[in-house]
C-alpha cells in the first residue's frame, strides 16, 4: 500500500461515491427484509460485491491506495463469498419455490374440481380439457391469433398438469403467450414441451419459456419463420468492404504512431505493417473464442462487421447470433469466450512486450502515456521499474499492440447492449438489468466525451448498432451458475481496470511519469 494525501477535490468526489453507495446498500437492505432469510442472503451478495470497491475508495478518501494487487485479492475473496451465498440462495431459493408451486397446483386444481363438480384425480386431466381459456369467449381477440386453429389445438395439447398448467391463451405477434403455473424445472420444462411441439408439429414452432412482466414464468411460442435472420449476400459485401476499411486504419493509426501520415506517404506502408499484424492478432483471436463456444453449442454466427476507426484502428466487431440460443449459460459462454480469448492473448503480448523493452528498442512513449490505464499502468511499473520515472521511456512493439488490444476488449465489454458486456449482464442479471446498464454506461460515455472525443464514437456505435438487447433464450429463465456470475464480474473489473487511468498524485506516488 501506498500512503499519500489526496487532493481536495478528489476526496468530496470519493466522499459522495461512498455516501451514494452506501445509500443503495441501506435501501437495498430494507427493501430485502420483507422476504426473509432468501431477501437477506441476495442483500448480501451485493455487499460482497460493493465491499471491494467500499474498501478501495473508502481507503483512497482517508488518504491509502491499494495496489492492484491488492485489489484483486480483495476480489477473489468477495468472489468466493458471493459463490457460496449464491449455492446457499438457490437451495432456499428452490425449496421456496417447489413449495410456492405445490400450493399453486393445489390451489388450481381445487379450484378446477369445484367448477366442474368432478372428484376425479386431478393428475389424470389434461389442461386443455379442463381450463376453457379467457381469449377463447373474446372473438376481436380470436380473430387477432395468427396460428391456424388446427395448430393451436396441437400447441394446447403438449402442456401437462406436471410441467405447465395452461390457464390463459393471448395472441402475440405472429404466435401466442400462454400463461399458466410452471410445475416443474424450468430447464427440463422447457426441454419436454419444445420435444413434444417437435413431436406434434415438427419444427414449425419454437417454445420460449420467459419471465413475464409479473415475473412469472409464461411460454410463448412463435413461428419459425421468426427465426434469427441468415445472412445475405449483401450483408456479407459490407462485411468485406468493412475490413478492407480496417486494413486501411489500422496501418494509418500504426503511421501515425511513427510519426508520419500513411496517405502523404503510402510508400512507407511496410513501416505500419507489424501495428496491422498485431491488431489482426488480437481480432482473430476473439472471432476464433467466440467461433469456437458457438460450434461448441450448435450456435451460428454472423461474420464479423469491423469497425475501423483513425484513433487505434478498430475498435473490434459486430457480430449477431443467427440461431436462438437454449439458454443463458450458452449466451454467457459464447459472449464470454471472445473478450477472454483476445484479452489473454493481449495481456500476454503486454507482458511480453514489456519484458523485452529496453533502451533503444523501437518505440518511445512519453512516461505520462501510462498514467492512462490503472491495469496497464501497474504492469509497466512492475516490469519496468524506475524507468517509468524518465520523460520518455523505450519499449518493445509488442508492448504497443497488447496495450491496444486490451483496449479494444476492455470497450467491448462495457455493458450495453449487444456489446459482449451487455450480453453477459443479460445472461446473469437478466434483461431489465441488462436495459439499465445500457442507459447508464451510455450516459457515462456523453460524460467523458468531455475529456476524450473518442468516448463519443463508441457510443454512437452503441446507439445506433448495438443498443438493443439480445432476444430472449428458449429457456430465458434458468439462470447461469455462480462461476460463471463471478466470471463475469472479473471480467468487467478486468475491463474497467484497463479502461480507468490513474490520476496524476496517484501515478506520481507509484513512480509513474516525470
Amino acid at each position: 500500500m501506498y500512503l499519500r494525501t489526496a487532493p481536495h477535490h478528489t476526496m468530496a468526489t470519493t466522499g459522495l461515491i461512498l455516501l451514494a453507495a452506501i445509500a443503495i446498500l441501506v435501501w437495498g437492505y430494507r427493501r430485502a427484509l420483507p422476504y426473509g432469510t432468501i431477501g437477506i442472503l441476495a442483500w448480501l451478495q451485493s455487499v460482497v460485491l460493493m465491499a471491494p470497491w467500499l474498501l478501495f475508495f473508502g481507503l483512497f478518501a482517508l488518504g491509502i491506495y491499494v495496489n492492484l494487487a491488492g485489489v484483486l485479492l480483495l476480489l477473489l475473496v468477495s468472489t468466493g463469498i458471493y459463490i457460496y451465498l449464491g449455492r446457499r440462495l438457490r437451495t432456499l431459493g428452490q425449496e421456496a419455490l417447489m413449495a410456492e408451486r405445490a400450493a399453486q397446483a393445489l390451489k388450481a386444481d381445487t379450484a378446477q374440481s369445484s367448477e366442474s363438480g368432478d372428484t376425479a384425480d386431478p393428475s389424470i386431466i389434461q389442461p386443455e380439457d379442463t381450463v376453457e381459456p379467457k381469449v377463447a369467449a373474446k372473438a376481436d381477440e380470436t380473430a387477432k391469433m395468427v396460428i391456424p386453429a388446427e395448430d393451436l389445438v396441437q400447441i394446447e395439447g403438449i402442456f401437462g398438469i406436471d410441467t405447465y398448467f395452461r390457464t390463459e391463451t393471448i395472441p402475440y405477434d405472429q404466435g401466442a403467450i400462454f400463461r399458466g403455473n410452471l410445475r416443474g424445472n424450468p430447464a427440463e420444462t422447457q426441454a419436454r414441451l419444445s420435444a413434444l411441439l417437435t413431436e406434434r408439429l415438427e419444427d414449425r414452432y419454437r417454445l420460449f419459456l420467459v419471465e413475464s412482466l409479473e415475473k412469472k414464468p409464461t411460454v410463448v411460442v412463435l413461428p419459425a419463420s421468426m427465426d434469427p435472420a441468415k445472412t445475405t449476400p449483401a450483408q456479407w459485401a459490407i462485411a468485406g468492404v468493412l475490413g478492407i476499411a480496417t486494413v486501411f486504419t489500422s496501418l494509418e493509426a500504426g503511421a501515425i504512431l511513427q510519426g508520419f501520415d500513411l496517405v502523404q506517404e503510402f510508400s512507407r506502408w511496410t513501416a505500419a505493417l507489424p501495428f496491422l499484424l498485431g491488431l489482426v492478432v488480437v481480432l482473430v483471436s476473439h472471432e476464433i473464442g467466440h467461433w469456437v463456444l458457438a460450434n461448441r453449442y450448435g450456435v451460428r454466427l454472423s461474420p464479423p462487421f469491423l469497425l475501423p476507426t483513425w484513433q487505434i484502428g478498430s475498435f473490434g466487431s459486430l457480430t449477431r447470433f443467427e440461431s436462438l440460443l437454449a439458454n443463458r449459460s450458452v449466451l454467457f459462454d459464447i459472449a464470454l469466450a471472445g473478450p477472454a480469448a483476445a484479452g489473454l492473448v493481449s495481456l500476454g503480448m503486454l507482458i511480453t512486450g514489456l519484458v523485452l523493452s529496453h533502451p533503444g528498442s523501437l518505440f518511445q512513449l512519453p512516461s505520462t502515456f501510462f498514467q492512462g490505464s490503472v491495469l496497464v499502468g501497474t504492469l509497466a511499473k512492475a516490469v519496468l521499474g524506475s524507468a517509468l520515472q524518465e520523460p520518455l521511456v523505450d519499449v518493445h512493439p509488442l508492448t504497443i499492440f497488447g496495450w491496444l488490444g486490451l483496449v479494444i476488449t476492455a470497450l467491448n465489454l462495457m455493458p450495453a447492449g449487444q456489446l459482449d458486456g451487455g450480453r453477459i449482464v443479460q445472461a446473469v442479471y437478466g434483461r431489465k438489468t441488462a436495459g439499465r446498464t445500457t442507459v447508464i454506461t451510455l450516459i457515462l460515455l456523453a460524460l467523458v466525451t468531455l475529456a476524450n472525443p473518442l468516448a463519443l464514437y463508441w457510443a454512437a456505435i452503441i446507439l445506433i448498432l448495438q443498443r438493443n438487447l439480445e432476444r430472449p433464450c428458449l429457456d430465458d429463465i434458468t439462470e447461469p451458475d455462480d462461476a460463471r456470475a463471478a466470471l463475469g464480474l472479473l471480467a468487467l473489473f478486468l475491463a474497467l481496470a484497463v479502461l480507468m487511468p490513474l490520476t496524476p498524485s496517484l501515478a506520481g506516488r507509484l513512480g509513474i511519469g516525470g
